[in-house]
């Protein structure tokens, strides 16, 4: 039977706001601008150098970024990847920019090295859920209907040819990029700037982060990770820690959920089980080489759990962790990867 309740989160894609802390910098001597894509917002500071404006270097940023929306938001009816779910059938070749394509494959790493945890292809259960559609009401759906859905979720369903076309195995098969999409519009961010000719800088979508080089006293850059409770300000900081030429993501439970009979069901769905995840995991960080392995891996860890998520981070070089639960009395313990440090 289903029952219908209240909404209780914030509508927010994927990831927790992370939060940077400029402490003991001269913020006149930093460049900055924002904007609008993915269903959040993008920002990126700059070390004021060769840059005396901005307007044509924010012009190359919204411009890559609304081609990589345009490949793989499942919010347009136009896109590629909502072309691929809705009008490809089994067995049928589908050719894609080289956007979609590089995010797929790294899709396919991500999937393999999680054992499922991390799966791109969990949008129906998004749907039955309810997560698909900000601000409605959200039910729990019956063990049977989500079986049926499980049906139609497997990333390893997801085969790529000899032309490098991308082939469904399974004919209900839909793709959703949410939970990795923003970290690679990150690091195409980077790139473009790095082509600019910008050293230092650092770009944030939606929580996802890339920081080049260091801050205009010399020194690395200081991202704040938001405190995991509903409700808190993107400003009320738990921990920091300090990048250089590195990207770190966050994912969290606590800003798109709903309540039934005082129990939370967060938009982290396990695609192995078809149920949000109820591991006692509310936060998880990875520091990575690239923001895309880090996005996805960071939501990969809140379904796989704090300690064999922490073990496989210490199996990975050049990757880092923290991945954070709630105890019972409402205290946090962090469980953080051999190298991870943070103030």
């Amino acid at each position: 039977m289903k029952q219908f309740v209240k909404y209780g989160g914030r509508w927010m894609l994927g990831a927790v706001c992370l939060c940077l802390v400029l402490t003991g910098c001269d913020l006149s001597r930093h460049k900055t601008f924002s904007g609008k894509t993915m269903g959040t917002e993008y920002h990126v500071t700059v070390v004021a150098g060769i840059l005396s404006r901005t307007a044509s270097l924010q012009n190359r940023v919204e411009a890559r970024l609304a081609d990589i929306n345009a490949d793989m938001s499942t919010y347009m009816d136009t896109s590629e990847i909502s072309r691929f779910n809705n009008e490809i059938g089994q067995d049928q070749p589908f050719a894609v920019p080289e956007d979609f394509l590089r995010v797929a494959v790294e899709g396919m790493v991500l999937f393999r090295l999680t054992n499922g945890a991390w799966d791109g292809s969990v949008w129906p259960l998004m749907i039955l859920w309810g997560f698909d559609r900000p601000e409605q009401q959200r039910f729990v759906p019956d063990r049977a209907e989500i079986d049926q859905v499980l049906t139609c979720v497997g990333y390893d369903s997801l085969q790529i040819d000899e032309t490098n076309r991308l082939v469904k195995k399974t004919p209900c098969l839909f793709l959703d990029f949410a939970s990795i999409a923003k970290g690679y519009g990150v690091d195409a961010v980077a790139e473009v700037l790095r082509e600019a000719g910008v050293d230092n800088f650092i770009v944030e979508i939606g929580g996802e982060v890339y920081a080049a080089g260091v801050r205009e006293n010399g020194e690395p850059w200081r991202i704040g990770i938001n405190t995991p409770e509903p409700g808190a300000p993107v400003d009320r900081v738990r921990q920091v820690v300090t990048l250089s030429d590195r990207a770190m993501a966050t994912s969290g439970d606590y800003r798109n959920y709903f309540e039934i009979e005082g129990r939370a069901y967060s938009h982290v769905l396990d695609p192995r089980t078809g149920y949000p995840v109820s591991n006692g995991v509310v936060s998880a960080t990875v520091v990575a080489d690239t923001c895309t392995f880090a996005d996805g891996l960071a939501t990969a860890l809140m379904v796989m759990g704090a300690e064999p998520g922490t073990a496989l981070v210490n199996t990975l070089d050049g990757v880092e962790s923290c991945i954070t639960i709630r105890r019972k009395d409402g205290t946090y313990e962090d469980f953080r990867s051999t190298g991870f440090v943070a103030q």
